[in-house]
């Protein structure tokens, strides 16, 4: 089978099965390829290209659908989806042969952001394979819908393939067949919470990850069905699993030919994830040109998608943590993003560069509800972000401006990078900053930064000073702030350090007369009062 055949829409549709989808009214063969998804949006401008197939989330009238599928008809949409009940009247038949448009259900408990990554996984997966070779029971290895649908024929039992967090990546047909835990699992391409639970607490996952034979598991609940279970491993690391709803252990053919598919599993996931560090390398050099500047900055753009116009840049980081811990966050960080602004705002760009992830935002462009109007959009969108994300990543973003051409982008860069900096060393707690409203900030850590590595905190009458402190626990440094946070006011001093003003007088004439500060002298009290400001931001005080 070519890699064009396996990404006809009837493909997609016999790789799901009736678990998720099925078709209410078809113009004819569904035999177009699938191209892409999308989601309409009433209150966005329909932009739909050829081949694609159309979520028509809210869609529910008949008036409604047939006049959409007069539309995507119009653009060369090959399909539309909406929820059940789907309403089937001759009005709407006549619309989907005059449309050619494929009118598709869509169970109701399906999440349609679940449903969107699972069909744009599986158009994407087929041109991953063009060229492959590889084959395994009449189908091609290189397609993990196509394994799990060859590896469940050989079982006589619906399979899914999973990730080692357990989440589904792909599945064979006919899991309408299996129980409500499968059917839950698949909806929400993950196996729910409550049921790896149970299977830490019964050990299921220790004996199966530390074995290569399968691992009959019995049923969980009194609803499901028992599972066989083998683990996907490349030598000695595990990849994920493989599962089959199965009534009693394999046979021994069975059981020999589930472990042999594992194996080709595992180069088709070695080979998959190979693809997409490839192509996170890429994405990732291309942005970061785009930052950068210079004379590659425009075809890096172009081949981004990214306008020569008003652009803004987001940094993203998680806030320290072990090594090891930070490089998964991070690499967590960055994939929540990609998904967030590719939903959002499709036009956008992220790539993690340097344990930073970058977001370029094109201003002015986007849906009706994601236009980048001025700062507050941008903002807007960052908190969405992070409110969606919650627990999950201890985040922070710093916003650059927004730049007139594609030539400043270096510049927001440097904003972004810089009202970072200033949230990862907050001690108020804030995740969210625009540079104009940090710069000040932003100063004194770069002042900080320059008059450490100089070694200048720890030298002149201040340093004498702190010095005297550390001898006698006398406390004058705090003295000398009080005094200068309160612009030489002594009332105000004192009575932030609950001292009588004469003996705030008495103590700032002693430690003048021990450090040598002359504190009638503008330019030294400037100086100390930067001192001491840095030398808190610096960690020393």
């Amino acid at each position: 089978m070519s890699g064009q055949a396996r990404s006809k829409l009837s493909r997609v549709l016999e790789d799901l099965g009736r678990t998720l989808l099925d078709v209410v009214a078809s113009p004819g063969k569904l035999d177009a390829e699938l191209t892409g998804v999308l989601i309409y949006d009433p209150d966005d401008e329909l932009v739909v290209s050829p081949g694609e197939l159309v979520l028509g989330v809210g869609v529910r009238d008949a008036e409604t659908t047939i006049e959409l599928l007069r539309r995507l008809g119009e653009c060369g949409a090959i399909g539309l989806v909406v929820k059940h009940p789907v309403e089937t009247s001759e009005a709407v038949v006549r619309a989907v042969r005059e449309s050619s448009v494929a009118l598709l259900g869509l169970t109701r408990a399906a999440s349609w952001s679940h449903v969107a990554a699972l069909l744009r996984t599986m158009s994407l997966a087929s041109a991953d394979m063009v060229g492959g070779t590889d084959d395994f029971a009449g189908a091609p290895a290189g397609d993990l819908f196509a394994l799990a649908n060859a590896v469940g024929a050989l079982l006589d039992a619906p399979v899914t393939i999973e990730d080692r967090a357990s989440r589904v990546l792909a599945f064979s047909g006919h899991q309408e067949e299996s129980d409500p835990g499968r059917v839950e699992t698949i909806l929400g391409r993950q196996v729910p919470d409550r049921y790896t639970r149970m299977l830490h607490e019964r050990g299921a996952f220790r004996e199966l990850f530390h074995g290569d034979e399968p691992v009959y598991v019995e049923a969980l609940t009194d609803e499901m069905l028992p599972r066989v279970a083998i683990a996907v491993r490349a030598g000695n690391e595990v990849l994920g699993s493989m599962w089959a709803v199965a009534r009693e252990p394999l046979t021994a053919d069975r059981a020999a030919a589930f472990a042999d598919s594992a194996r080709i599993v595992a180069l088709q996931m070695l080979r998959a994830r190979a693809g997409a560090d490839v192509e996170r390398r890429l994405r990732a050099d291309l942005v970061a040109t785009v930052l950068e500047g210079g004379a590659g900055a425009s075809e890096a753009a172009q081949r981004l998608g990214l306008a020569d116009g008003r652009l803004c840049v987001m940094a993203a980081q998680v806030l320290e943590g072990d090594a090891a811990d930070n490089e998964a966050a991070s690499q967590r960080l960055r994939d929540a993003l990609a998904l967030h602004f590719a939903a959002v705002h499709p036009r956008s760009a992220a790539a993690l560069v340097g344990g930073v992830t970058y977001v370029v935002l094109p201003a002015g462009h986007g849906s009706t509800r994601t236009v980048l109007n001025d700062d507050r959009d941008i903002i807007r969108l960052a908190e969405d972000f992070l409110a969606r994300i919650g627990a999950r990543a201890d985040a922070v973003i710093g916003v650059g401006r927004t730049t007139e051409s594609l030539a400043e982008v270096a510049l927001s860069r440097r904003e972004a990078d810089r009202a970072l900096r200033v949230l990862q060393a907050d001690r108020r707690g804030r995740r969210i900053a625009r540079f104009d409203d940090v710069q000040a900030e932003s100063l004194l850590l770069r002042l900080a930064d320059l008059v450490t590595e100089d070694g200048e905190l720890h030298l002149g009458p201040l340093a004498t000073l702190i010095e005297y402190d550390d001898r006698h626990e006398i406390g004058f440094v705090d003295t000398l702030v009080a005094y200068l946070d309160a612009f030489g006011n002594v009332a105000d001093a004192a009575a932030a350090v609950h001292l009588h003003p004469n003996s705030f007088r008495y103590r700032l004439r002693r430690l003048c007369e021990i450090s040598g500060l002359d504190l009638d002298d503008p330019d030294v009290r400037l100086a100390t009062m930067l001192q001491l400001r840095l030398r808190r931001l610096a960690g020393d005080a």
